[in-house]
């Protein structure tokens, strides 16, 4: 048996558990997809009025990623199949491909931020921890979680391929590439507020659906 489908398959059951959906309906008996923007990721949940329940999607969002790698490597390691750099990215992709689009809602999830800083955490820690940087830069000048969202993404890979380049084949740079590419393509309405200037601000209070 080959290892990639196994690990792509663990790594994407993994990601799928939509963390903020489950804690917003446990502790407040409401459902976070009908709430603010409608995402279940950690911001969402934070802008819902629950501070704490946004802290813990996070960490759990960022906890499955990191997981779905170190499965990988237990995986790798038994099966004797892909190189582990090409399984490890692929366990990242997968995992944020989950969280993006679970199974068990629909396929309609969350943005796969945490997710992927978590994955990147366990692939190579001096790339997510590089990207945190640069989300966390943007965040405090602009206060747009977005923003810092994308272009901490955007940076990602070019962190990533610098940080792990004696180790990075083209398989490897794709699946990195692609790991960015999904997250920034989930905030393509976003940018279109960004470009509009009518993005919600972390701290302000959001305007009331029309």
């Amino acid at each position: 048996m080959h290892a990639l489908p196994a690990i792509a398959a663990t790594s994407y059951l993994l990601g799928s558990i939509p963390f903020g959906f489950l804690l917003v309906l446990l502790f407040r008996k409401q459902d976070i997809r009908a709430q603010g923007s409608g995402n279940i990721g950690a911001t969402n949940v934070v802008r819902s009025g629950a501070k704490w329940l946004g802290a813990f999607t996070f960490l759990l969002d960022a906890g499955k990623g990191c997981a779905a790698v170190l499965l990988a490597e237990v995986i790798v390691g038994r099966l004797r199949g892909a190189p582990p750099r090409e399984a490890l990215a692929l366990a990242v992709l997968c995992a944020i491909a989950g969280h993006v689009f679970p199974v068990w809602l629909g396929f309609k999830g969350g943005k796969g931020v945490a997710t992927a800083f978590g994955g990147f955490l366990a692939f190579d820690s001096r790339s997510a921890l590089a990207s945190f940087g640069v989300f966390l830069a943007v965040a405090v000048l602009t206060r747009y979680v977005s923003a810092a969202s994308i272009l901490a993404a955007a940076a990602l890979p070019f962190f990533a391929l610098w940080f792990v380049r004696e180790s990075a084949g083209p398989p490897v740079r794709i699946l990195i590439a692609a790991c960015s590419a999904l997250v920034i393509a989930r905030h393509w309405q976003n940018m279109l507020r960004l470009a509009r200037g009518s993005e919600h601000r972390f701290g302000q209070p959001r305007p009331p659906a029309a």
